[in-house]
Order: C-alpha cells, then structure tokens, then sequence
C-alpha cells in the first residue's frame, strides 16, 4: 500500500495527458509544488500568476488552480492528506525563493522523501512524515520571509476568490453561471469582466473547465458507467453530457475512456 505522502515530478502528475493541470480544478490534498526548470503560467483561485524557476506554490485542499506550462518545464509536486497533523497552509502561496540556502534546503527535503518513496526501507512511513514535517517548517519559513512582499489583493480578485469557492462547492448542480452571479450579488457581466481581468477566462469557461476536468477524470480514471457519470455531475441526460463532452474535448465520452484504456495498454 502506497504512503498517504507522495512525492511527483509533474510528467508523473499528468500522466501524458496536460489537461490535468491546464484545466481549473482541485486536489484532495494539500500540494507543495516546486518549479526548478522552464515557465509558464498558473491561475489559483481566480488570480493569474508567472510561473518561473525556483517558484514554490503551496495549494491547499479545494482551492481551485490551473497550470499553462512549456514543454521545458520540470518539477516536482508533494501531496499531502488534508486531514494530518502535518501543518499546510489554509490560503494559496505563492513564493520566488531567491536564496540559495534556501533552494538547497527544499531539494535536500525532497531529494529525501523520494528515496524513502522508492525505495520503501524499514519505517519509510515514518520516515516521510518526519521528512514532511520538515517540508512544511521549511514552508512556513519561506512564508515569513517573503511576508513583506505579498501584494494586497484588489477587490475583483476577492470576488474571484469568492466565485472560485462556490464553484468547488457547486459545480456538479450544473447550474448556469448566471445563478453563481446572483450568490455573489453581481451581475453576470461583472464577473465576467473581473474573471478576464483577473486570469483572462470568462467566468462560464472557468466553470465549464472545472466540469470537463472532473469529467474526464472520471471517465479514463474509473470504470463507473457514462449515464452515471452525467448524473454525478448535474446533467439530466447522458446524451447532453456526451454533446456537452465532445464540445469542449473534441471527443465523446467513450472515446475518451477507449483512448485510455488503449494509453494503459501500451504501457503494459
């Protein structure tokens, strides 16, 4: 049985397929994420940010993100359960590590939860907690020193903050985004507006992502039936939810679990 802990490089987070990170979606578990080659870009909670060498993200449990990454990209992403005494962060961070102590600090962390990962000695459970533990002092240092730095957020990205979580929350109703407005108390024109501003998508997109993400998930990842995969998710038939599936992928729902059962089966 694998440890609750699990350490990535982001070629093994994805899987061969970059819808995994490039579409708005959320973890169970709380990830530290550590760039050390390339750039790109990532939204978290509706803010849009550069994404370069030597950047940290620390992404809590549920927060909605997404990751628009090059091809020369290269790092590494640690899970961790949400519910452990290991201490993660409760908002999103975002932190440039400048400092070379620093840096080597963090690789010598992870260097270390990888050795125990695979090679599974004797108290490797224990060791990756200890190890885990370490992450998150290193974290919460990283944190304090870049405090001083952090930017104030502007009132459309409290909005987005706020239209972020009710999508987590609501997604699978399949509700239009006009009723996420009316909860915001804004017109749907507003958010929009706020949602280009802020990460340069429309707010139906930002929800139609989240939906296609946990979409796909389900279907190369699990063998539940199509029909009841639309149910979970608020559709009221399993022909909209294939019209809806092969209007935003380009393919229908089964071809989408046939194209990964054939990707498992070249791997074999």
């Amino acid at each position: 049985m694998s440890h609750p802990i699990r350490i990535l490089t982001l070629a093994q987070w994805a899987d061969g397929s970059n819808w995994r990170w490039e579409l708005q979606h959320s973890l169970e578990t709380h990830a530290l994420i550590w760039i050390t080659r390339g750039q790109g870009l990532c939204t978290i909670e509706g803010r849009r940010r550069g994404v370069g060498v030597h950047n940290a993200f620390a992404i809590p449990a549920k927060a909605l993100f997404s990751f628009d990454l090059g091809k020369q990209i290269f790092g590494l992403i640690t899970l961790i359960p949400a519910r452990s005494p290991i201490l993660m962060p409760d908002e999103p961070q975002h932190l440039r590590i400048r400092d070379a102590q620093a840096q080597a600090e963090l690789t010598s962390i992870l260097d270390a939860l990888q050795r125990e990962q695979i090679n599974a000695r004797t108290f490797s459970d224990e060791a990756m907690t200890a190890h885990a533990h370490l992450l998150t002092i290193w974290l919460r240092r990283a944190m304090i020193a870049q405090g001083a730095q952090e930017d104030k957020t502007s009132a459309a990205e409290n909005l987005l903050k706020a239209f972020t979580a009710l999508i987590e929350r609501d997604f699978r109703t399949n509700k239009p985004m006009a009723d996420y407005a009316r909860t915001l108390g804004v017109t749907p024109t507003h958010l929009t507006r706020c949602c280009r501003q802020c990460c340069g998508l429309t707010a139906a997109a930002m929800l139609t992502e989240r939906t296609v993400h946990a979409a796909r998930d389900l279907l190369e990842e699990s063998n539940i039936p199509i029909q009841n995969i639309a149910s979970r998710l608020g559709f009221n038939s399993a022909a909209y939810f294939s019209r809806f599936i092969l209007q935003n992928t380009g393919q229908t729902p089964s071809a989408l679990r046939k194209r990964k059962s054939r990707k498992t089966l070249t791997a074999l």
